[in-house]
């Protein structure tokens, strides 16, 4: 990725591609344990957030979306990542939030307006989503979003994940 270009914004936040520049905001969002305990478990490093950044470059390049860097438009303060990964053959949605942005409904804004960017914006006429079960205000706003449960599973940490998916049909644009 080259220049950020702007995607999407709501109304508080704004969504664009990266730029090579920003791996250090990738750095400290994955390296933050409260983060990463709702993600992979694991404290991220330089060569994975190289690597995170590459594929959400591919994905933007392939499909028009990907993981995006994720702004308060007040200030232009990154305050996470948030956007599609592809996952069982169909876009997924995901975010995370910085610790320090938790409890300012970030994570909420962003899920409704993805949902309705990828409706509006794509020809796509489903997505996923999942979150570890445990996870309550994750799977409280795929739920809030309305997407409906389809299955768990476990991770490979043994962990059980709950998945939804919301379909074009679905979703009351």
């Amino acid at each position: 990725m080259g220049h950020p270009q702007l995607i999407l914004q709501s109304e508080r936040l704004a969504f664009s591609t990266w730029s090579p520049s920003q791996i250090g905001d990738v750095i400290a969002l994955h390296r933050d344990l409260a983060v990463t305990q709702h993600l992979s478990g694991r404290i991220e490093d330089e060569a994975d957030a190289k690597r995170r950044m590459g594929v959400w470059a591919d994905e933007f390049e392939k499909y028009g979306w990907c993981k995006f860097r994720v702004m308060r438009k007040s200030d232009g303060a990154f305050i996470g990542r948030a956007g599609f990964g592809l996952e069982e053959g169909e876009p997924e949605i995901g975010y995370a939030i910085s610790h320090a942005e938790w409890g300012k409904g970030y994570a909420q804004e962003a899920a409704f307006a993805l949902r309705d960017w990828i409706f509006r914006a794509t020809d796509h006429q489903s997505f996923i989503g999942y979150a570890f079960t445990q996870n309550l205000a994750s799977v409280h706003i795929l739920k809030k979003i309305g997407m409906q449960f389809t299955h768990t599973d476990v991770d490979d940490s043994g962990k059980e994940l709950s998945f939804h998916k919301l379909t074009k049909e679905q979703w009351h644009g």
